[in-house]
């Protein structure tokens, strides 16, 4: 095996060179594109814009290494992107259901304590994923929360109920977040697929919400937020 034909193989000084030219040209573009596409984190970006970032990304990696590609294409390339990118969000702005092709709208995922299956499944969220976004937010329970709704840079934004409104509500925490295992006389236990919460005699019965039988109950809480 020629170790010298794997890292260099018929790489010239000159074009050495070349690619580094290229590459400070490319990367200053991509730069100055995200600098006019305004400040934004990777978590914050919409599907629209993520595909901006993409696709951008093929558009300057080519160049940096393709000697037979010049750069003055991709800068091309870089500047329609660049003013579809601005055509589009001026049409978002003033056109409401240009913006919701676009970028969708925010789903519900807990409405008064309760959790809206139907958004649940158009979010693709699992159970775990936005469980884990309310204990990041210091929630214990589905009963402190008024509205839990997914933005569609895929932040999770949630409404609190005020203390005195504080309600009984699915455990969020794992070692919570658990079938019980008998009933205790007095106490309230929520449904583990919908976050339904009742009073029962038996944890094999149907939840009145969603019918599921199989999941579990676990035992619901009240406590208030602790700030």
């Amino acid at each position: 095996m020629n170790w010298l034909s794997i890292f260099i193989y018929d790489t010239t000084w000159s074009f050495a060179a070349e690619i580094a030219i290229r590459t400070v040209i490319m990367f200053s573009l991509v730069i100055l594109f995200l600098r006019f596409t305004g400040k934004r984190g990777v978590r914050q970006l919409t599907i629209f814009e993520l595909t901006i970032i993409l696709s951008l990304g093929s558009i300057a990696g080519d160049p940096m290494f393709t000697e037979d590609l010049p750069v003055i294409q991709a800068v091309l390339i870089t500047s329609i992107v660049l003013l579809l990118y601005r055509l589009c969000t001026w049409l978002a702005s003033r056109h409401k259901a240009f913006e919701l092709l676009l970028e969708g709208k925010p789903t519900y995922i807990v409405e008064n304590g309760l959790l809206v299956l139907e958004d649940v499944k158009k979010g693709r969220m699992s159970h775990d994923e936005f469980f884990t976004e309310m204990r990041k937010q210091g929630i214990r329970h589905l009963g402190q929360v008024h509205m839990g709704l997914l933005e569609t840079d895929g932040e999770f934004s949630v409404l609190l109920f005020p203390d005195d409104e504080t309600q009984y509500g699915l455990p969020v925490f794992p070692k919570e977040f658990q079938p019980a295992q008998f009933i205790e006389f007095g106490h309230r236990y929520a449904c583990m697929h919908c976050g339904y919460v009742d009073r029962i005699s038996d944890l094999n019965s149907p939840c009145k919400r969603c019918h599921h039988n199989t999941v579990g109950w676990a035992r619901a809480l009240n406590n208030k937020i602790v700030n």
